[in-house]
């Protein structure tokens, strides 16, 4: 039988994307059994662009409009808990795919069942020799990044399995969203947006998944947010992408793991708290938000360990 893949795309303000985004998912020579856009409360044209552009699909394209803005990993929840499929696609709007990048995904996931998250070569618009993300890296005190981000496409044409896979275009098995959904959440939605994807990928290798960068599936992605430098950001989103990181490392590290390398973290910390009381006082902020979550993060950090020891 074959697997089923349904695609799921979270817009805010993406008028300019979009289009081009679903118009690529179409062509997609592996068939999308569903597509779902769920639009966090865009104040542009987003929704009628989508519904105008879906109408002749019929059901085939799914627009679900929320209320207000519930970040990233709330959304996507949202439509996971929509679907049934074998695998699911989280897709960002500002990416677009090349036809055979789900099949080249599926063809390998469905060969390696171990496998619960790939990705594939994705490319930056604004310069098509350098790559955008080729998965996950996390250093030795916790930093996650975009493998092989800003380097040069020809040195990344291996394929590889990977500590994890972007959130920009990740396929993730329906088996290991449920293996590893904690309170009944994939991505954990305290994280509101940043770093969910990373949390993701730590809990699914601490629970046994592997991930895997596919070279031959191919998409290029815009990335509006890093054309700027970080105070063009909003506050709000750079209160994120810095708490989150101490958010997950609260639920995903054991007491010896920290001690392991407490002389390079305590060393970074403090010379990156130093740097944002000095310059960005305000991002300091988010300690509040994680006070105030922890108890919620406490018991999500139980269920993890009761994962791990069944």
């Amino acid at each position: 039988m074959t697997p089923t893949v349904s695609v799921q795309i979270v817009t805010y303000n993406s008028s300019e994307d979009i289009e081009e985004c679903l118009t690529a998912v179409l062509q997609q020579t592996w068939h999308i059994e569903r597509i779902l856009v769920i639009d966090n409360a865009s104040s542009d044209h987003t929704v009628s662009k989508v519904r105008s552009f879906a109408e002749p699909f019929g059901e085939h394209i799914q627009v679900i409009k929320n209320v207000q803005n519930t970040g990233f990993a709330p959304a996507h929840n949202q439509g996971i808990h929509l679907t049934n499929t074998d695998y699911v696609l989280v897709l960002n709007p500002d990416v677009v795919l090349e036809e055979t990048y789900v099949e080249h995904l599926i063809s390998y996931m469905e060969q390696y069942p171990e496998t619960g998250s790939a990705t594939g070569r994705l490319i930056l618009q604004s310069s098509s020799e350098t790559i955008d993300s080729t998965g996950l890296v996390i250093n030795k005190i916790w930093r996650a990044f975009d493998r092989g981000a800003g380097e040069p496409v020809h040195q990344w044409m291996d394929s590889a399995e990977v500590f994890g896979v972007s959130g920009a275009a990740a396929m993730y098995s329906r088996k290991m969203i449920e293996d590893i959904s904690i309170q009944g959440e994939f991505f954990d939605a305290d994280f509101f947006a940043y770093k969910e994807d990373v949390d993701v990928a730590w809990r699914a290798g601490q629970l046994g998944w592997k991930a895997y960068y596919c070279a031959n599936a191919v998409g290029v992605h815009k990335r509006g947010w890093k054309k700027g430098s970080r105070s063009s950001q909003p506050l709000f989103i750079r209160r994120h992408s810095f708490i989150n990181r101490y958010k997950m490392m609260y639920k995903n590290l054991s007491g010896y793991r920290w001690l392991r390398s407490l002389p390079q973290l305590l060393a970074y910390e403090v010379a990156v708290h130093g740097y944002i009381l000095l310059r960005e006082p305000k991002v300091l902020g988010a300690w509040i938000d994680f006070w105030r979550q922890l108890p919620s993060l406490r018991e999500k950090r139980g269920e993890i360990r009761s994962k791990l020891f069944e």
